[in-house]
């Protein structure tokens, strides 16, 4: 690998970029551009407390404004709603219930408390002004100390594998570090938003949800509906990153106005609400100890990890996800066999965790990779040789984790090499002591993680969960001019699933992929499933779609070879048409719903179509090895980043193109992480940054070209050797840029032990508040 792109690995199947040209060229259709005849929209009142109790609430002034129709709360929603209650089976868990509307007690800044419905949403906007609601401020929790305090715990969890205290024993060297990561938001384009519509007797719902299937039977148990009697339509999502999985109390208090009112309603949130009551992201405190041997070698790890989890859990993840997630993956892709830890999640009054690319395992990764270099000060070892002597050997795999995972594939060590040579890193090690000499702040990290994807229902069940299925399906119909439709369970948020359907099923239908459509997810009409978050797109497509194409494709073989008087196996699909003797595969298909005179051959019904339902295999192990060059500006701390490269080994890559497209916004969310995003709150639970202009997001300038490598080392467990990949770049982008800029100020006495990192933390203070040595 050099500076420039690699080469691209392809795997036989053609590679095109095949993506809806409505996208391209301004005619999708996102929520926002949906509206229906006799439509309203809301606009929600929200609390300016991060904990108080509703004393009363005065609509009068609201509903007097022209253009409103409807001023709800509480109490209009309490006998036709049921909170949102996720489940977690075992021990540790305290449930919440999170109304449709704050019901006697706000419990974070930016709850709803109201819902104003008018007929334009410039009018709801002024009316909602108009609410005034008497408050009575009770103690806030604004913090994991103060949660901790008055044992605010809704999950915790214990687990020990090996010989821990042994290891700590008899170890050369143990080190202690705290290391904290500041809360993050989501930050999709497109903000949260629903439609919904009661015709009398049943309703619909447009959303830009991750999870239709999920979301389908949260809104059915909340409004007390039979299943049945509730359809959700995905209309072109604008960017979810996991937030957009879950559902809130927003979308069951919509659903039940448009049911009071017999009209559709829209909402659309605000920039200022996204940042103010979505589910936020990280937030956490992680203690860890580290035994190691005098070669570098770890022998055990122990850790704490503290999630300040907000006031609910969020529907369907729960409070689990941070750190526990965290938890479980740190020991990483190492041969750390003895290993203690303990999860919580705390309540405190903001809003509450959940879904966001990488969740647990980037704080995971960033934990184990800061204490790694450590370990590789405390010795005077070169960090990449740390990382040699505790790599899991390809040869080792499937290896079992210390904390019960199955690693079911990888090869770490060729990887390291193979991102090291690409930035020539002892060179790199030589101009690094060059720039020194010259008063300049150069650093190199180096980051290796795994990151579980393709998790099917084992993998839930394993953690608890109860509301996410862990199954997926497709339904594949061949139409009678030899087009194909697909309907999966689950729908696209942009990571390009049109093309990569189009790949899989046009190639086992030897057809164009132009010729294959993928259809919007309608749960009236596609077969049920769980949706697209958590890395698991591919590996859910493969042990669906293909096995669904390839159904079909038996029937259309023996279709012609009944009208070629040929053996099945013996007839190829190819080009649009049928060979042993060419014929056009379009002929085949109209066979098929429009049988001959002397029908169709024994055995075969009509039509061309196969629904397949997968649970999934996983969790598979993905894995990547990053490095990264930084240089701080020591008159203002501001970072940047010079260069950035990583081996990535995703399995079997379908489409390489696609992969780098994930691979690239992964890596910018992850520097934007490391660098600049953090959601900021003060004492009294108020958040201070409630803009983008507060919150910062990275920009293009902020971000280096990537230099990118493939390593293969295909699955033993799913369909093609596939593994998930659309979250590695969040997670070991954070990490890298630590120990990067960690080793830029280590000979200044700076530790970096926490997340966003501060230009005013390298400039006076450490980030753990030591003074810098003068």
């Amino acid at each position: 690998m050099s500076a420039g792109p690699p080469p691209l690995r392809y795997t036989g199947m053609r590679i095109k970029r095949l993506e809806d040209p409505r996208l391209l060229t301004g005619r999708g259709r996102y929520l926002d551009d949906l509206g229906l005849p006799r439509m309203l929209v809301a606009s929600f009142v929200r609390s300016p407390y991060a904990h108080a109790r509703i004393v009363r609430i005065d609509t009068a002034a609201a509903r007097a404004l022209p253009g409103i129709v409807a001023v709800v709360t509480a109490d209009d929603l309490r006998a036709v709603t049921k909170p949102l209650a996720p489940r977690l089976d075992g021990r540790g868990f305290t449930p919440t219930a999170w109304p449709a509307l704050a019901d006697g007690v706000a419990r974070f800044g930016g709850e709803a408390v109201a819902a104003v419905v008018a007929t334009d949403p410039y009018v709801a906007a002024d009316a909602r002004e108009l609410v005034t609601v008497e408050w009575e401020a009770k103690p806030v929790v604004a913090s994991i100390d103060q949660a901790l305090a008055s044992n605010q715990i809704l999950f915790q969890r214990r687990h020990r594998q090996g010989d821990v205290d042994g290891a700590f024993a008899r170890a050369a060297i143990v080190l202690r570090q705290t290391f904290e990561h500041g809360r993050c938001a989501p930050s999709p384009l497109e903000p949260r938003g629903i439609l919904a519509d009661w015709d009398g007797d049943a309703l619909t719902i447009w959303s830009a949800n991750q999870a239709p299937s999920i979301m389908r039977t949260a809104l059915a148990d909340a409004l007390g509906l039979p299943h049945a009697q509730v359809r959700i339509v995905s209309p072109d999502v604008g960017g979810g990153f996991g937030l957009k999985m879950q559902v809130f109390p927003e979308d069951v208090a919509v659903a039940a106005l448009a049911r009071r009112l017999g009209r559709p309603v829209k909402w659309l949130e605000e920039r200022r609400e996204n940042l103010a009551a979505a589910s936020q992201a990280r937030a956490q405190r992680t203690a860890v100890e580290i035994a190691a041997a005098a070669d570098g070698t770890v022998l055990a790890l122990r850790s704490r990890v503290m999630s300040d989890n907000g006031a609910y859990h969020a529907y369907p993840t729960t409070g689990v996800l941070e750190p526990l997630g965290t938890a479980s993956i740190m020991p990483g892709p190492y041969r750390i066999t003895a290993y203690e830890f303990e999860a919580l999640a705390l309540a405190t009054n903001k809003p509450p965790l959940g879904a966001y690319r990488g969740v647990g395992m980037t704080m995971g990764a960033f934990v184990a990779e800061r204490m790694l270099d450590l370990v590789a000060e405390r010795l005077k070892l070169d960090p990449a040789d740390v990382r040699r002597r505790n790599l899991i050997p390809r040869e080792a795999y499937p290896f079992t984790s210390a904390t019960g995972y199955t690693y079911d594939s990888g090869d770490y060590p060729k990887a390291l090499e193979e991102a090291l040579a690409a930035v020539e890193y002892d060179k790199l090690r030589r101009e690094q002591e060059a720039a020194r000499a010259e008063g300049r702040l150069v650093g190199i990290g180096i980051a290796c993680y795994t990151e579980y994807t393709g998790m099917g229902s084992a993998g839930f069940r394993r953690r608890g969960a109860v509301e996410v299925p862990g199954i997926e399906a497709a339904t594949v119909t061949v139409d009678a001019d030899a087009t194909v439709r697909c309907a999966l369970s689950f729908p696209t948020q942009g990571q390009g699933h049109a093309t990569t359907i189009a790949q899989i099923v046009a190639d086992r239908l030897g057809l164009a992929l132009e010729d294959v459509r993928l259809q919007r997810v309608d749960t009236a009409e596609s077969p049920r499933g769980s949706g697209t978050f958590a890395s698991r797109g591919t590996v859910a497509m493969l042990g669906t779609a293909a096995v669904a194409a390839d159904r079909v494709g038996d029937k259309l073989r023996a279709l012609a070879a009944h009208r070629l008087e040929a053996a099945a196996p013996d007839v190829e699909l190819a080009g649009g048409r049928a060979f042993v003797r060419s014929i056009a595969l379009a002929e085949i298909t109209r066979i098929a719903y429009s049988p001959p005179r002397d029908g169709l051959p024994d055995g075969l019904a009509p039509g061309l179509e196969a629904t397949v339902y997968c649970d999934l295999p996983g969790p598979t192990f993905s894995g990547a090895v990053h490095v990264a060059v930084v240089e701080v500006d020591p008159g203002t701390g501001r970072v940047t980043v010079r260069r950035y490269a990583l081996v990535e080994d995703c399995g079997r890559v379908i489409n390489p193109l696609i992969v780098e497209g994930q691979i690239h916004g992964a890596v910018a969310q992850g520097i934007g992480e490391a660098l600049l995003e953090s959601v900021v709150y003060d004492d009294d639970g108020q958040l201070l940054t409630a803009t983008l202009m507060d919150y910062a997001l990275p920009r293009a300038d902020d971000l280096p070209l990537l230099e990118i490598g493939h390593l293969e080392t295909p699955s033993p467990i799913t369909p093609g050797g596939v593994k998930g990949m659309g979250e590695g770049g969040t997670i070991g982008a954070p990490a890298t840029i630590a120990n990067a800029v960690a080793d830029a100020v280590r000979h200044l006495g700076v530790q970096i032990t926490t997340l966003p990192i501060r230009p005013e933390s390298l400039l006076g203070r450490s980030v753990t508040g030591r003074e810098r040595p003068t």
